[in-house]
């Protein structure tokens, strides 16, 4: 069957071939990918629950990334544009560009001892050169390991830990803009507490602030220069050899290490460029995330250059850089087609900027769709970006674990394929068979919540074990119900088959018995126009179990004297009532200045529900301001 969808229904047969046919349908797919030895099996399942995609292929995901496109006439088209409004710098990087760097970086590190197979960890900013170390490891085998840049060093010291780094690639320092934030005394104290000590560090010096360099450290620059190094050439690396490894937000303990295989996620992702998210090779592309997290490794790096686009690298804020219009500037000036951010980032403009003024001071006729994720978009952030951009706004729903999109309504030629229905991100897409289960494991109806989970074989691009662990890959994802991935979200699928999230199951609320979801609490809140954002937690109660409360941040300019906020208070309680019913008892609405959440924009809902239930919280590794969390410990247990 042809991999093109240019209609719903030519797009529901490749997702029944997907399930029905996953050999031959990924075997089809594995065409767009330049191999060096080409799979005769496309998919090895016979030790459940493990599965192991393209088992005899051999190719190098650099070579995809870069030399095929310069060796196919690509060499003169913009790759990388680096648009960095903390520094005033923007770059622009052609194929043959980023090639040259590549290979030269490779060449430093195998002229440092790194080869296939070895680690390499990246503590580098949204900057090239983080870019161009993640394609060198790609070139010569070597498994690169992104922490997010300006992460504590107790949690960069548990990754290098873990990782067991021959080299770390870190930079003097990060720009926010708060300010310049020393990245190397962060590294120091990491290596200083951690049981594992790379042999080199490499350091990227800013000259915002260069630091000082010891023993171990090396200058990136020094490196670089022409004479000192000679490129490395692409090395063979098998389909199923480990690309990278991303540890996930909010662990504890040992941190959880996601592999990524090579062949399987270099297919997929190339896959879902053009079928999914409609971008075709020489196109622009503005993904708003950071190399840190999945979306930044998939759609920032790996996606585009395997498709043969041109790819922005943002360094920046969607608010702040200078203001709420950094996106708009961005997609404009580049000519971005499409855009990719999180729905948090949405309402941080929408806060700021409720009219979308500064949307009209941008050229955005190149924009064809607005692509959300990381989190359930809610039905008015839907609503507003719609309204104002006048495009289709894509919600696609995936995890760090699975790499790329579980549920999207994908792009065709004119379009969103499907019907937009806000607060679901589409029907499944192909390779993943979605169903929901009840808590004894059997199918729920349709319409009816329940636990989501994945049939396996998982497709290619998941995750196929955790780094090192295979026992804890089996009990933190595949013990709960036999023959399934057990993603953590609740939700249904329609009748139609559009599925919708609601929530991380452990959000779920029983008050007197009824369960509801908080997502269903929060797209009440949401829908009232003072509202920017809003969070609902379940606090304990004595008699009903648990009673919903309400947290919301309101947009700009609106009335909050005391009257004015009693009076909103009063209505979004009201909204509650009339849209959910009296049984969510919710009747207490607070207002605050700002939710905390991850650095990907998750809000930390569990973390607030243990502190208003005076228990010990567990706060993740990766939130963004403690301090947000510090105003609310008074209130949340007030």
């Amino acid at each position: 069957m042809s991999s093109d969808a240019t209609s719903p229904e030519t797009y529901r047969d490749l997702v029944a071939s997907s399930l029905s046919d996953p050999a031959g349908f990924w075997g089809e797919a594995a065409g767009a990918v330049d191999w060096i030895r080409r799979p005769s099996q496309v998919l090895d399942d016979s030790e459940p629950p493990f599965s192991r995609w393209f088992p005899d292929g051999t190719l190098n995901v650099c070579f995809n990334a870069l030399d095929r496109h310069v060796v196919h006439g690509r060499a003169d088209q913009t790759a990388l544009i680096y648009d960095s409004p903390v520094t005033g710098t923007t770059r622009r990087y052609t194929y043959a560009e980023l090639l040259d760097l590549v290979a030269r970086f490779a060449g430093v590190l195998r002229d440092l001892g790194v080869g296939k197979g070895d680690r390499v960890v990246v503590y580098l900013p949204m900057v090239p050169e983080a870019v161009i170390t993640m394609l060198a490891c790609a070139r010569i085998g070597a498994v690169h390991s992104v922490v997010f840049g300006g992460f504590a060093p107790a949690e960069l010291a548990a990754r290098i830990e873990d990782a067991r780094p021959r080299v770390v690639v870190s930079a003097s320092c990060g720009i926010e803009p708060s300010g310049v934030i020393a990245y190397k005394p962060m590294l120091d104290a990491a290596i200083e507490r951690s049981a594992h000590t790379p042999e080199h560090c490499v350091i990227l010096q800013r000259e915002q602030q260069p630091c000082e360099l010891g023993e171990r450290d090396l200058d990136w620059a020094t490196l670089m220069h022409p004479d000192a190094v000679a490129p490395a050439a692409c090395v063979p690396v098998d389909a199923t050899d480990p690309l990278y490894v991303l540890y996930t937000s909010g662990t504890t303990g040992r941190p959880k290490g996601i592999v990524r295989d090579s062949g399987g996620y270099a297919v997929a992702l190339r896959w879902s460029m053009t079928h999914l998210y409609g971008v075709h090779p020489g196109e622009t592309w503005f993904c708003a995330s950071d190399v840190g997290w999945v979306v930044g490794h998939s759609y920032i790096v790996y996606a585009p250059l395997l498709t043969g686009a041109t790819t922005i690298l943002y360094e920046g804020k969607p608010v702040g850089t200078p203001d709420a219009g950094a996106f708009w500037r961005v997609i404009a000036e580049h000519g971005a087609m499409a855009a990719f951010t999180a729905p948090t980032a949405i309402r941080a403009i929408t806060k700021q900027d409720p009219s979308a003024q500064l949307v009209g001071d941008y050229d955005l006729s190149a924009l064809r769709a607005l692509f959300l994720a990381g989190e359930r978009l809610d039905p008015d952030t839907w609503a507003w970006a719609t309204e104002h951009l006048g495009v289709p706004v894509i919600d696609n729903w995936w995890q760090t674990e699975t790499g790329w999109p579980i549920a999207i309504n994908p792009v065709g030629p004119d379009g969103a394929l499907f019907e937009i229905r806000p607060g679901s991100p589409g029907p499944a897409t192909a390779g993943w068979d979605v169903r929901v289960l009840d808590p004894q494991g059997e199918q729920a109806p349709a319409g009816t919540e329940g636990a989501i989970c994945l049939r396996l074989p998982l497709p290619p691009g998941a995750l196929p074990t955790l780094w090192q662990d295979d026992e804890r890959f089996v009990s933190s994802y595949l013990s709960a119900h036999e023959g399934y991935y057990l993603s953590g979200d609740g939700g249904y699928v329609d009748e139609d088959g559009y599925v919708f999230v609601m929530g991380r199951t452990d959000d779920v609320l029983n008050v007197a018995g009824h369960r509801l979801s908080t997502g269903s609490l929060e797209e009440a809140l949401a829908g009232h126009p003072a509202v920017a954002e809003c969070a609902v937690i379940g606090v304990a109660d004595q008699l009903k179990g648990q009673v919903p409360r309400g947290l919301v941040v309101l947009r700009a300019g609106t009335d909050t004297d005391e009257a004015g906020l009693a009076r909103l208070q009063e209505e979004l309680v009201a909204r509650v009532r009339a849209e959910v019913g009296a049984v969510a008892s919710l009747r207490r609405v607070d207002v605050v200045d700002a939710l905390p959440k991850t650095r990907s924009g998750k809000i930390l809902r569990r973390t607030m529900r243990q502190i208003a239930d005076g228990e010990t919280p567990l706060v993740p590794s990766t939130i963004e301001d403690p301090g947000v969390l510090d105003d609310l410990r008074t209130l949340l247990q007030g």
